[in-house]
């Protein structure tokens, strides 16, 4: 095939560079590729990751409708499980389908066989799906960061990223299941059935809990400062630090853009938490600043998020509270009263979304213990 013909190297001046990609572009083509797959795959600037693309994925064979009719599952309820794992959802009638989609749709029906109900099925999808974008796109990251060296060609840093996926792919399985069991025995630990629920048969999702939300300080002005790639590392180190502060009992809910959510069922290991999140934050010159709120009461945890008052109080009152410090409501205050913590009155603040002020307060470690 002339690829030069057919504008493939267009845009690459040096001969080795130009040999790579022919090279590559001759593999991909023996392989199966058609020349319009090809242009749109350089014209997209993902010429290099289509090895490992082919290497992950399945011959197309099937269409949604051949899945679900082998799976025998409903066209409907195919599609539906694609969507809430957050997957493209091709035409019906398109053959774009692989073994590896037909073995997963049939995997994905098991919940029927144990008894869950197809609509909380397919909430605990999203939440997988979610997880696992994340979990692909920073292996992505790690790989690219390992492996990208200046001057490499296209040829050898395709077959750098194949030879590292095929690497990674059969220990992923084993190292997913391992730190699923780890995470469910933790939940199992600190979870309880109440004998309410135990005599309705029906899972309260209402639970006292413990909120807190933290923020970096002048991340909106910092934008304008960082070029993007920066300014989404220090958004993105912000996880690494709470989870180098966070007690065993509290747990990292999620990180929303510069901020983080945590919550637990008591308040003392959570304000500790927070209050060592902020310190770490403070003791590094190079790194903003942080302020937190913290509240408590009654809230809904629903597929891996929660919601209700306290979650609202909780963001509030970071909104409110100055750089390095943590405020908390009266209610967090109360509860901690023998706890070794110092407080300081904060007064009665308007908060948004709120009808009547709430009474703050600020807390510290106490003064003799610095």
């Amino acid at each position: 095939m002339d690829w030069d013909a057919e504008g493939l190297l267009d845009g690459l001046e040096d001969d080795r560079g130009r040999e790579a990609r022919r090279r590559l572009l001759d593999e991909l083509h023996e392989q199966g590729m058609g020349v319009e797959e090809l242009r749109r795959v350089v014209a997209e600037d993902k010429l290099v990751l289509a090895p490992v693309a082919r290497a992950l994925s399945s011959e197309p064979r099937y269409t949604a409708r051949d899945i679900a009719e082998r799976a025998n599952i409903e066209l409907e309820m195919f599609t539906a499980s694609r969507r809430a794992l957050g997957l493209p959802t091709p035409g019906d009638d398109e053959r774009v389908y692989g073994e590896k989609d037909l073995e997963a749709a049939r995997l994905g029906t098991a919940h029927r066989q144990a008894g869950f109900a197809d609509e909380d099925a397919l909430e605990v999808a999203r939440v997988l799906g979610q997880g696992m974008a994340r979990y692909a796109e920073s292996t992505r990251a790690l790989v690219a960061r390992t492996f990208l060296e200046p001057g490499l060609d296209e040829y050898e840093l395709a077959h750098r990223y194949r030879v590292v996926a095929e690497q990674l792919m059969p220990l992923a399985g084993p190292w997913l299941e391992h730190v699923f069991a780890l995470h469910l025995q933790q939940v199992l630990r600190s979870d309880a059935l109440t004998q309410e629920q135990r005599r309705s048969g029906k899972l309260d999702d209402t639970q006292q809990a413990v909120v807190a939300f933290a923020d970096l300080v002048g991340f909106t002005e910092l934008g304008e400062q960082l070029p993007v790639e920066e300014l989404g590392s220090v958004a993105g180190r912000l996880s690494h630090l709470a989870a180098e502060a966070l007690e065993p009992s509290v747990k990292l809910v999620k990180l929303i853009g510069d901020a983080v959510m945590l919550v637990s069922s008591e308040p003392e290991p959570m304000l500790e938490s927070t209050l060592r999140l902020v310190e770490i934050a403070e003791r590094d010159e190079n790194y903003p600043p942080l302020r937190a709120g913290v509240a408590c009461g009654q809230a809904v945890h629903r597929w891996g998020d929660w919601f209700g008052t306290p979650v609202n109080l909780a963001s509030r009152l970071t909104a409110r509270a100055r750089p390095s410090t943590v405020l908390v409501s009266a209610e967090v205050r109360e509860a901690l009263e023998d706890a070794p913590f110092a407080f300081s009155d904060a007064g009665r603040k308007k908060l948004k979304g709120l009808s009547a002020p709430v009474h703050a307060f600020r807390a510290s470690r106490p003064t003799h213990g610095l």
